[in-house]
């Protein structure tokens, strides 16, 4: 158990459960709302609120998981994401949908947050891969899965779809939970083998508290970069489905899109991440920051002109967006140290909740409004082109520091604080 790779296996495993959770939640979405007459923006809340608590309540959890270690806690989240997911199924109102959601939400919350500790804490000497890795079981879990559930919601219904999915993952991520340990004094003995990192990926030597790391305007810079680059993947990942009803694009490429999806999605947070251990976290974040959003206009542009375009275009969005989830936990142990790094990670990571209000219910929302996907898609575009400045720009700023700074007041550089 005290093999880093053996950590880094179970991690994965356990994230792979949790992405049907999020990216087969599309091809559920006219399901419900056909059995029960919803509107569009209505249930699309649910997505949303799923996020939020997936996001929001990390913080707290990541405190807690950096003092008593990862597997307690992805042992209850088994149990809670099971019974959330199943219960989706069963939900005869609007309020019972979104509680189970919202469940099965704080469930997820507790694995990503483990298991991102797992790998950051295990590899310090390759953060951006061990990152990109672990985040790539989530964004691509769910390429083995969505043909299944679309199997078992055409022959059978989406309650069904839920119970077995339900079921199945929490009983997978239970015992995932096992294999997970806080590492040890084994960590520092393996130090002499480690290979130096790039000139290009600056790292800090102080170790922040999340209060120190509150405290420093770096952290909103990397928080608004969050905000803007989790919107367009979350945008794709709630209305992929709409959105090709709209354009008439057929189901059969749908479900194409959305096998493929997860797969591009997974091979964007490994590789991206594994370059930004050699260019440099900012310089790869520039860079694939601008290619997203060059490839949320052609899904406007080109995507509604064929079901290959389509398929072609929204692949290309997620593997220019998948990224943003290896890469940002890397930067943020490079910039605040790697002792409470699951905590100062969560505050970070609860921008997607921010994220998914502007991609889930304020797409839906401009889509009934204009009629149109205009706006959504553009404005994720724009917001990503903007992100891909400011990691230029975040580039030439000094690391944070504990020291008296002339932007935040002085901080005590105390070993014992935290």
């Amino acid at each position: 158990m005290k093999n880093r790779w053996v950590q880094l296996t179970g991690s994965v495993l356990a994230m792979l459960m949790i992405a049907n959770l999020q990216y087969s939640w599309t091809l559920f979405v006219q399901p419900i709302r056909a059995a029960t007459g919803w509107k569009l923006a209505d249930v699309q809340w649910a997505f949303t609120l799923y996020i939020l608590f997936q996001t929001w309540v990390m913080p707290l959890e990541g405190w807690l998981i950096d003092r008593m270690g990862p597997r307690i806690f992805i042992s209850i989240a088994g149990v809670i994401c099971g019974v959330g997911w199943a219960a989706m199924g069963h939900a005869h109102t609007l309020p019972e949908l979104y509680v189970a959601y919202a469940v099965a939400g704080m469930g997820a919350a507790l694995v990503y947050s483990g298991s991102m500790a797992t790998g950051l804490k295990w590899f310090p000497d390759k953060r951006g891969l061990a990152s990109g890795i672990i985040a790539a079981g989530y964004g691509s879990g769910s390429a083995a899965f969505i043909p299944v559930i679309a199997a078992i919601i055409r022959h059978y219904d989406y309650q069904h779809a839920f119970l077995f999915t339900g079921i199945a993952q929490g009983t997978i991520i239970f015992l995932a939970a096992q294999l997970l340990r806080k590492p040890g004094p084994e960590v520092s003995q393996w130090k002499a083998t480690w290979k130096a990192p790039s000139p290009h990926v600056r790292r800090n030597t102080e170790h922040f508290t999340t209060w120190e790391m509150l405290r420093t305007p770096h952290f909103y810079a990397l928080y608004a970069m969050m905000v803007m680059m989790a919107t367009g993947g979350l945008l794709i990942t709630a209305q992929a489905g709409p959105v090709s009803r709209n354009w008439n694009i057929s189901a059969s490429f749908l479900t194409l899109a959305l096998a493929l999806n997860p797969i591009a999605n997974g091979a964007s947070r490994i590789s991206w991440a594994w370059l930004s251990d050699r260019l440099g976290r900012e310089n790869t974040m520039s860079v694939v920051f601008t290619l997203h959003a060059v490839c949320l206009a052609s899904v406007m542009l080109l995507g509604r002109l064929s079901g290959e375009l389509f398929t072609l275009t929204l692949v290309l969005a997620f593997f220019t967006w998948g990224e943003t989830f290896s890469i940002m936990p890397s930067l943020v142990g490079d910039y605040y140290g790697v002792r409470y790094v699951t905590s100062n990670y969560c505050f970070l990571y609860s921008g997607k909740g921010v994220a998914s209000i502007i991609g889930g219910g304020v797409g839906a929302l401009l889509f009934e409004w204009f009629g149109s996907w205009s706006a959504a898609f553009y404005g994720s575009a724009v917001m990503a082109l903007i992100a891909g400045a400011m990691a230029l720009a975040l580039k030439s700023v000094p690391l944070p520091t504990k020291k008296t700074h002339p932007i935040y007041p002085a901080m005590s550089t105390n070993p014992a604080v935290g």
